[in-house]
C-alpha cells in the first residue's frame, strides 16, 4: 500500500510542529524520517498513523490491502508496552483477539510471528524473563501478527545497548525482506536510518519541513558487506552534513526551554 501526505502542516497552539510537508512512501518501501531534535518526526508519524490529525493538508493511501491483513496501520514504539501477566504468546496474540478469528487460524499467525522474531523458544516466558531485545522482539511480533498494510516505528531501537541494536536491525531487514510491509521509521540515530531505509527523508528544524529526501542507493541485503562500509559511511556523514547545523541550534533551544 502507498501513502501519500500532501501539504500537512500541525500546531500546538501557536507553536508551528509542521510547515507544508509532502511526501509519499511507496509500496514496499522503508522511509525513515530524521531530523534535529524537535523538529516533528514523531508528530509527523502520528498524523501518517492516524493518530493525530493535522491542522491543514491530508493523508491518503492507494493499493490493495496485503492478503490476510486485519490491521491496516499498526505501531512499533520505545516502549515495550508489553503485558507483564501475559507470556509472550499471549502478548502476541492480543492483537488478534478483537478480530473474530477461529483458533486455528489464531494459533497459525502467532506461530509464524514467533518464528519471523525468533521467538519460538520464548512462547511461554513472561516479559520480564526476557531482555531489551527479546521484549521489542515480542513487541515486534506483536504488531506484525496482523500483518499491517503500514508499519509505522517511532524510535523503536533507541532504548537499547548497541549491540543489540545490530541484532534488532537484522531482524527488521529479514522480516521485510519477507513480509515486504510499507514501513516509516522515525530515529535520530543515522546508522540506523542508512542501514535499514530505502530512503532517508530529512526534517528541517521546527517547523518542520523537507528538506531533503536521499536514497540510499546499497541495496538493504548488502549493506552489512565490508565492500559497501565506506560508500554508506559517506552517506551517513552527508546526512550529518544537512542538519548539524540546525541540530546545534534545536539543542540549544531544548537546553533553554
Amino acid at each position: 500500500m502507498d501513502l501519500i501526505v500532501r501539504e500537512v502542516s500541525h500546531r500546538y497552539g501557536e507553536l508551528r510542529a509542521l510547515e507544508a510537508v509532502s511526501l509519499a512512501v511507496q509500496a514496499g518501501e522503508t522511509l525513515a524520517l530524521i531530523g534535529p531534535s524537535g523538529c516533528g518526526k514523531s508528530t509527523l508519524l502520528g498524523i501518517m498513523g492516524g493518530l493525530l490529525e493535522p491542522s491543514a493538508g491530508e493523508v491518503l493511501t492507494s493499493g490493495p490491502l496485503p492478503e490476510g491483513c486485519l490491521n491496516p496501520f499498526t505501531y512499533i514504539f520505545q516502549d515495550f508496552a508489553l503485558l507483564p501477566w501475559r507470556t509472550v504468546e499471549g502478548n502476541v496474540s492480543l492483537a488478534l483477539e478483537h478480530h473474530g478469528l477461529g483458533a486455528g487460524e489464531r494459533a497459525e499467525r502467532v506461530a509464524s510471528a514467533l518464528a519471523l522474531c525468533g521467538l519460538v523458544e520464548f512462547a511461554h516466558a513472561f516479559p520480564k524473563q526476557l531482555s531489551g531485545g527479546m521484549r521489542q522482539r515480542v513487541g515486534i511480533a506483536r504488531a506484525i501478527v496482523v500483518r499491517p498494510a503500514l508499519l509505522f516505528l517511532d524510535e523503536p531501537l533507541s532504548a537499547l545497548d548497541a549491540q543489540t541494536r545490530e541484532l534488532l536491525m537484522e531482524d527488521l531487514l529479514a522480516i521485510w525482506a519477507r513480509e515486504r510491509t510499507t514501513s516509516i521509521y522515525v530515529t535520530h540515530n543515522l546508522q540506523e536510518a542508512v542501514r535499514l531505509a530505502d530512503r532517508i527523508c530529512v526534517l528541517s528544524r521546527r517547523p518542520g519541513r523537507v528538506k531533503e529526501i536521499v536514497e540510499v542507493e546499497v541495496p538493504r541485503e548488502e549493506r552489512a558487506n565490508a565492500e559497501h562500509a565506506r560508500a554508506l559511511a559517506e552517506l551517513q556523514g552527508r546526512l550529518w552534513d544537512l542538519i548539524r547545523d540546525e541540530a546545534a541550534v534545536a539543542d540549544r533551544e531544548m537546553q533553554d526551554a
